[in-house]
Order: structure tokens, then C-alpha cells, then sequence
């Protein structure tokens, strides 16, 4: 780093951007100077060739100050763990890509691969020379910065505040590729940042035994939230995994309607129909008309697989009957519910085996079936995901899903 009279009197430490738009332009430099580090503005230096060039005098250039959203390329994401929200990986960065456009230095992209861990230590050409012999051409591995999305600083004193709307955007099973691959510290970080539905969908898919340490590892408040917006079976099962004392904390803070519903699943074994099925169903009472049973449905606003099976209970809660909700539509406005309905409803009881539940549920085609106790009281469904978690355990089958959708 040369002033206008060409003596030197720093080395370039450091470049800054703020990470936004698309391609980010470099804003800042940081010089190390013979009494320590000084912040210039990017617009205070001119590129020549070998070297840059301030425009004026060290001393006479004022100093900047960077904003707290601000990135260090070298310390901030040089050799550090970035999510490529394209392949939806964890990666680390070996080089970063910059590129002047439209006379604006901007940083363009990531290099993950190999080639850039060779240029960074001079081997770049040597190895390009090697691989050339055998008639093949080094990869490249660069990732265009918009698909990029940083992690924390790993400086405890500096907390680079990035929203992670990129990581955001991105279906919750892929979410829970990405998380599985980082540290304790960003899983924590990731799970504070998501919106508490994106972070509940995004927990479903995650691996049992981190499931329970991420609930573990957050705040109460926000965990107990984040149980609140999962279906009430998987909610169970995750808290059956945490400590007793844990287990009862998160259920004191969940909403109430929400931890009546969990803490009757977790007084069923888990082996049982009780302890597999949910309480997600739609539960329409035997005197409505079509019309109003419809009404009621738009009321509700149900989720799409809750409308496979529409059960229709008498006063006291006791299951009557089923309807498809094609039977409801085409049915006379006009008409009650019970006059259409299917009064021979295969059933369990709650204290049925789970292996039971699967086997009728697998022996004649249903995507659910609703569970009852004792008094014929509806209870709840066992669904088909629930009968392949019985097949297979919850680990298993996400990696299996998640290989075969790739």
C-alpha cells in the first residue's frame, strides 16, 4: 500500500462488505499500519498494477467505522463453514471470488473446492500442470455469493448479524440436511433465527437424539414455542427423550390447549396406539347438515391430510361413523351427516400394540386409524407416517426419504 509519493506505509489486511443484494460490493479496507490497524473506505484507494495506491496521505485519511452487520472477508469467512443454499450443504470456504462490475469491486462468489485451497498456497498451477498430464482439467468449485449464506463469526466479540433469509427460503427437510452438519453454537443460532413454523417443521425432520439436544441446548421460552407449532405426536415423542424434569418444565410453558394434548399422549407406553398416534383430526358432530359440516370445515382451515378421513362423533365424543370429504360435497345441503356417513369404522383401542395398528393399517390400505378407549370415545389416528416410523425407525426412514427424493 503506497501513498501518492510512492512510499509504502501499509499492507492491505482486510476487505468489507455488508452482505446484501446479490453480489455485495467491497466498502471498506483494513490496513495494517506500523501503529495498528485503521479502516479506510474502499473509495480512498486506487488499483494499480502490482499494488494500491491511496489517494491521499495516510495520516490525512479519516478514519471509518464499520457497521456491526458488516463482514470481513479474510476473518469472517475465510476458512470458515458457510450453508450452500443450492446444494444444501455446510461448506467450507478456501478462496473467495471477486470481480469488478461496472467499476465496483464486488464479491461474486465462494470457492469450496479444491482449486481454491491450491491457489491460497501457490499450487494452483503446478497441480493444473499435473492433472493436465492425464488429460483431465482441475474442478472448479465456486458458489455464486447469492447462493451463499454465512454462519456466525467465530470471534465471541463480534456477532455478525445476518438474517438468514436464503437458509430460510429453503424446504424444512433440507434445513435439517444443512443443521445436521454444523456445530452445536450455529444449530442453536439457526434455531433462534427461523420463524417458529419454519422451525417447527424444520425440528420434525431433524435426527431423534439432536432433536432432543437442540431443545435441550435453547432457550425454555423458545422451545416451548417451537413444541407448540409441532403436531402434538411428534412433540411426544421428542419431549419422551429429554430428562423428566426438562420434560415437564417445556410443558408447563406450552400453550395450554397444546400441552393437554401432549400430556395425554405421553401417559399412553410408547409401544401402544395411544403412544404413537396424534390428535390432529377432524371431528364433526353427527347432527350437522352437509352444508354446515362444510362450513365448519372452512372454519377450521385443516391442513390437506386431515381431510383423508372426516369421523363423525355423537355428543358424548363416541365415534359413529366416517365420511370422505367427496361423499360431503356431493351430499344434499340439506342432508345430516349421519344419513351419508360409514358406520363400519375399523377401530383400535388405545391400548392395541403398535405392530397391531400397523398391520391393519398396511392389511387393507388406509392412510389413518382412528383410535378410541374403552367407551368408544375417539381418541385419535395412527397415520401411514406413523406406521413407517414403526417399520423403520424415525432415523432411518428420513435418510432413506431424503436419498430417494435426490
Amino acid at each position: 500500500m503506497i501513498e501518492p509519493n510512492g512510499t509504502e506505509v501499509a499492507k492491505l489486511a482486510d476487505l468489507a462488505v455488508v452482505p446484501q443484494g446479490q453480489f455485495p460490493a467491497v466498502q471498506w479496507a483494513i490496513l495494517a499500519t506500523p501503529v495498528g490497524e485503521k479502516v479506510v473506505r474502499w473509495n480512498e484507494l486506487a488499483q494499480e498494477i502490482g499494488h494500491l495506491r491511496l489517494r491521499g496521505r495516510l495520516e490525512t485519511i479519516p478514519a471509518a467505522q464499520l457497521p456491526q452487520e458488516a463482514l470481513r472477508l479474510s476473518r469472517d469467512l475465510m476458512d470458515k463453514q458457510v450453508v450452500d443454499t443450492h446444494g444444501a450443504k455446510v461448506v467450507r470456504v478456501n478462496d473467495l471470488q471477486l470481480s469488478e462490475v461496472d467499476g465496483q469491486l464486488r464479491l461474486v462468489g465462494a470457492d469450496v473446492g479444491l482449486r481454491g485451497l491450491l491457489r491460497r498456497v501457490g499450487a494452483e498451477g503446478l497441480a493444473e500442470r499435473v492433472v493436465g498430464f492425464a488429460g483431465q482439467k482441475l474442478p472448479r468449485g465456486i458458489i455464486p455469493w447469492h447462493l451463499v449464506e454465512p454462519l456466525a463469526a467465530q470471534d465471541a466479540n463480534v456477532r455478525v448479524t445476518v438474517p438468514r433469509t436464503k437458509l430460510a427460503l429453503l424446504h424444512p427437510a433440507d434445513i435439517a440436511d444443512i443443521v445436521e452438519e454444523m456445530t452445536v453454537d450455529d444449530r442453536r443460532a439457526v434455531f433462534e433465527q427461523l420463524d417458529i413454523e419454519t422451525a417447527a417443521e424444520t425440528l420434525s425432520e431433524i435426527e431423534p437424539e439432536m432433536q432432543a439436544s437442540i431443545v435441550s441446548d435453547l432457550e425454555q421460552e423458545r422451545a416451548a414455542d417451537i413444541l407448540d407449532e409441532m403436531a402434538p405426536d411428534e412433540a411426544a415423542d421428542l419431549l419422551q427423550d429429554l430428562p423428566e424434569e426438562r420434560r415437564e418444565e417445556l410443558v408447563d410453558l406450552m400453550e395450554k390447549d397444546e400441552a393437554a394434548d401432549v400430556e395425554e399422549l405421553l401417559a399412553y407406553p410408547e409401544d401402544s396406539a395411544g403412544g404413537i398416534m396424534t390428535t390432529d383430526l377432524i371431528a364433526l358432530p353427527a347432527q350437522l347438515t352437509a352444508a354446515a359440516a362444510i362450513d365448519k370445515l372452512r372454519e377450521l382451515q385443516p391442513d390437506a391430510e386431515l381431510t383423508y378421513y372426516l369421523y363423525v362423533v355423537d355428543s358424548q365424543g363416541r365415534l359413529d361413523g366416517v365420511i370422505s370429504l367427496r361423499d360431503l360435497v356431493v351430499a344434499k345441503p340439506e342432508t345430516p351427516i349421519s344419513a351419508v356417513m360409514d358406520r363400519n369404522v375399523l377401530k383400535v383401542d388405545a391400548t392395541s400394540p403398535k405392530e397391531e395398528v400397523a398391520a391393519l393399517i398396511a392389511k387393507y390400505n388406509l392412510l389413518a386409524l382412528p383410535v378410541v378407549d374403552a367407551r368408544r370415545k375417539l381418541l385419535g389416528t395412527v397415520t401411514i407416517d406413523d406406521v413407517v416410523d414403526i417399520m423403520l425407525p424415525r432415523g432411518w426412514r428420513k435418510r432413506s426419504l431424503r436419498s430417494i427424493a435426490r
